[in-house]
């Protein structure tokens, strides 16, 4: 979360992205670090014991969200963090079909 508030900070688009698991945390420390909209996806959790095929296709899923969140900048997305700066600020959960996972 610190590398995507620097980035924001800097004016390059960013996303954080991350499995299911870690959705509280992320909405904790972006809170903590003043940046509490910023854009974010969430593929299927766990991700240590998948293959490179299930990675390529929760990567595949998650894409399209990736995408969107970086180029949006319609005006009911954006909001204005912390120090002025521009954050976009959807949360994505990308559910995978194969995925028996809750996220």
């Amino acid at each position: 979360m610190h590398d995507i508030v620097d980035l924001e900070g800097r004016g390059v688009p960013a996303v954080f992205v991350a499995s299911a698991q870690f959705v509280d945390a992320a909405e904790a420390q972006s809170e903590s670090l003043g940046f509490p909209t910023v854009a974010r996806v969430f593929t299927p959790h766990p991700i240590q014991d998948r293959t490179d095929e299930e990675m390529e296709s929760y990567a595949d899923a998650a894409f399209d969200e990736i995408v969107a969140a970086i180029t949006t900048s319609t005006a009911s997305a954006i909001d204005r963090g912390a120090h002025g700066r521009t954050h976009l600020g959807p949360t994505t959960v990308v559910q995978h079909s194969d995925s028996t996972d809750e996220v």
